[in-house]
Formats: structure tokens, C-alpha cells, sequence
């Protein structure tokens, strides 16, 4: 595992994420530690390469909080940057590969068959990440989108019931019980 490099590329999102050009904020690098840590559970779940997972999963949303305009193409933009970056840490080129891979492949809301295991763990951290970050929902919902309670409640619910949605059915089983608490909370 090289530590290295998973250890610059958390302190890298998290710089980048803290610039006041990030539409985002901070929070994002919050929802970016939690696909790390669910990518890195179901890497060992479904037998994928942990190192090209969590590496894959800390720079999936590089280029939406590096520019904003490139939020709607981000996993392609961030495909190339990871390249980037990983090439400077002379990154093994067919791991690279696959990181670009898992990264083009993240997105929920864009339908794209998973090929590989490392590529289905970072789709479904990605989308089982809201679990662990109700306090920014909330934010989101009260704060940025200045809701009502229930308005925002709704908001934040509809939220997870889309990410929970997105899992593949073996990740389903695996957050069930997760997500029902979670949801038994915002009743």
C-alpha cells in the first residue's frame, strides 16, 4: 500500500477543498473522507484492490472542487487529473488505469455499467456517503437552501432514498440497516 501517496492526496483534497474557489466548501471534503472510508469497506467486501480504491475515491471529485465548471464533466476531467497527479509519484501506469476508471465510472446519476470490483466500491461509496453526513444535508437544507423544517426534512430524506437507490443490491443488503436508522431519525 503506499502510504505515500494516499497520505498527500488527503492533504491535497483538503487544501483544495478549504480555497474560497471552491463552490463546495469545506463540507465536500468531509462527504470525500466518507467515500474513502466506505470505499475502503466494500473493497474488502467484494475482494478489489483497496490502494486503487481509496486512491480512486479520494480524487473522484477532484475536478468538480478545482473548478466548478467542470462539475457536470467532472469524472471525466477528474479522470485525467488523477492521471496527473499520479504520474508525479511514478504511480504504476495500468493502476492509473484503473483509478481513471473508477473515476469515470462514480457518478449515480449517470448510468454506466461498473466493469471491475474497484469501480463498483466507489460508485456505491459515493452514493452510501450521505449517510455519513446528515450534519451537511441538513446544512444544505436549512442553511444554504434556507428551507422550512419539514421542507428541508423532506429534502434531506428524498436525498438518501436517491443515494440508497443508486447501490448496487449487494451494498443494498450490506447499508440496509444503516439507511433505516438513519431515515427512523429524520421521521
Amino acid at each position: 500500500m503506499r502510504e505515500d501517496i494516499l497520505r498527500n492526496l488527503q492533504q491535497e483534497i483538503y487544501d483544495r477543498c478549504k480555497k474560497e474557489t471552491n463552490k463546495f466548501g469545506i463540507g465536500c471534503y468531509y462527504h470525500i473522507a466518507a467515500v474513502v472510508k466506505n470505499a475502503e469497506i466494500l473493497a474488502v467486501k467484494y475482494g478489489a484492490d483497496k490502494e486503487v480504491v481509496m486512491i480512486a475515491a479520494w480524487l473522484h471529485d477532484i475536478a468538480s472542487i478545482t473548478d466548478y465548471s467542470l462539475y457536470d464533466l467532472h469524472h471525466i476531467h477528474g479522470a485525467e487529473m488523477a492521471s496527473d497527479i499520479l504520474k508525479k509519484y511514478n504511480y504504476d501506469s495500468k493502476k492509473i488505469y484503473l483509478v481513471q476508471e473508477c473515476i469515470r465510472n462514480h457518478r449515480g446519476s449517470i448510468s454506466s455499467i461498473k466493469n471491475t470490483p474497484e469501480e463498483l466500491c466507489v460508485a456505491d461509496a459515493d452514493a452510501i456517503s450521505h449517510l455519513d453526513n446528515i450534519p451537511s444535508l441538513l446544512y444544505l437544507a436549512y442553511v444554504q437552501k434556507e428551507m422550512g423544517i419539514e421542507e428541508g426534512k423532506e429534502f434531506v430524506k428524498a436525498k438518501l432514498t436517491r443515494s440508497f437507490q443508486k447501490l448496487s443490491s449487494e451494498s443494498k443488503k450490506y447499508y440496509q440497516d444503516k439507511y433505516k436508522k438513519v431515515m427512523e431519525v429524520l421521521r
